[in-house]
Parts: C-alpha cells; structure tokens; sequence
C-alpha cells in the first residue's frame, strides 16, 4: 500500500501542460490590456512638460510687456528674454538679468516657435509636437500658448 499512495503524490508534482497553457493564455490577455495603457505615457509626459514650458515662456513673455511697454516682435524671437535685443524696436526697460535664465527646448529636441503678433491672440508660443511639423494628431499634434489657457 505505501507504494501507490508514493507514486500517487510522486504523479501530483508538477504542473500540466494544459495549466501551463491556461496561465500563459490569462497573462497575455492582461498584457494586451495593461501595454497598451503603459505605451501612451511617455507620449502624455511630453505634452504636459510643453504646456509647462510654454507656460513659464507666456508668463516672461507677459514680464517683458509689462517693462517695455509691447512684446517682442517675431524677428526679435524668444531670445530676447535672454539677450537685450539690438534690433528696433529697442527695449527701453529691458531686465538687467532677462526675463529667464536660458530658452528650453521642447520635449522633442526643437526650439520653441513664437509669433507676434499671434494667431491665436497678442502672441503665440508653440511647439510642432513630435513630428516638428505644423498640424497632426496624437503625439505630433501641436501644443500652443492658446491651449494652456
């Protein structure tokens, strides 16, 4: 008798191949769920660290106004809330230290894009989104100055 109840817990060891299975067939389909949901993230942080640095960007942008009395011109750019511009029109009150320390980039490695005036309004400060390209959709659509407001 102590031997078939030995082989009996010896057969009961180990797995099946059809638990295997069973498991392997439960994880993908919470891997097809969960991946998709964990994939789009970077994707959202991006975006949102744009609408951060257009943010900080309107608001020196709205500094400069406030010294010289209009915004920089489209020629004059974003660098003149670093560097005192030489081009007219000259600013007349112009920070001694700027209006910010250096000009981000966009979370894309490009250069923040403004306008002035704006198509949106007084001014525009953007980013073309992953593409670099003005329009799209999803990860290249653009992110603006009028949609953080």
């Amino acid at each position: 008798m102590p031997s078939t109840n030995a082989q009996d817990s010896h057969r009961d060891a180990g797995f099946s191949l059809l638990e295997l299975m069973v498991v392997v067939v439960i994880l993908s389909v919470l891997a097809l769920v969960i991946v998709p949901r964990v994939i789009d993230r970077p994707d959202q942080a991006r975006a949102a660290r744009a609408q951060a640095d257009i943010a900080a960007i309107v608001s020196a942008v709205n500094l400069y106004r406030l010294d010289n009395f209009r915004y920089p011109t489209t020629e004059q750019g974003l660098e003149a809330l670093v560097t005192q511009p030489s081009s007219d029109p000259a600013p007349a009150n112009w920070a001694t230290n700027g209006y910010m320390d250096r000009l981000p980039i966009d979370p894309w490695g490009q250069p923040y894009q403004y306008l002035s005036p704006g198509v949106h309004g007084d001014f525009d400060v953007f980013s073309y989104g992953a593409n670099a390209v003005s329009g799209g959709t999803g990860a290249d659509a653009d992110i603006g100055s009028w949609s953080t407001q």
